[in-house]
């Protein structure tokens, strides 16, 4: 199961570490409101999708709650079908489908889950709602 905090999922971004303080850096800014995740995850972890309207603590590499945030919408998809809207809501920079798809193959790579285009993936779109204290 996820970790719960203060009576909600949480929501871990990347890996922990410097991944983990800039992406979450982006969600504080505005400039990350989405976020992509492979479904075998929610599956090994017995854990439901989000659903809209639910509100998730942000956490950050200590554990410790840095943000709430609301989701606003669920997708399931596959690698080979991510759009670009979707890609480019999650603010980290890449200027193309393809880009986004190189980083991200990458990234679940060196964690030890490759993907290809039929690979299932959870899309979450979300909002800040408040930084914590």
């Amino acid at each position: 199961m996820w970790p719960r905090l203060d009576g909600m999922r949480a929501l871990e971004l990347g890996t922990a570490g410097e991944l983990r303080e800039r992406l979450n850096g982006l969600v504080l800014a505005g400039r990350k409101t989405a976020t992509t995740g492979l479904l075998s995850e929610y599956v090994e972890e017995t854990e439901g999708l989000e659903f809209t309207g639910e509100r998730l603590a942000l956490l950050g590499s200590d554990g410790d709650r840095v943000a709430t945030i609301e989701i606003t919408g669920v997708e399931l998809t596959t690698f080979g079908d991510i759009t670009w809207e979707h890609a480019s809501a999650e603010g980290e920079g890449d200027r193309s489908l393809d880009e986004w798809r190189t980083g991200h193959s990458r990234f679940w790579e060196s964690i030890g889950t490759p993907v290809d285009e039929h690979t299932a993936l959870v899309c979450l779109a979300f909002r800040l709602v408040t930084p914590a204290d």
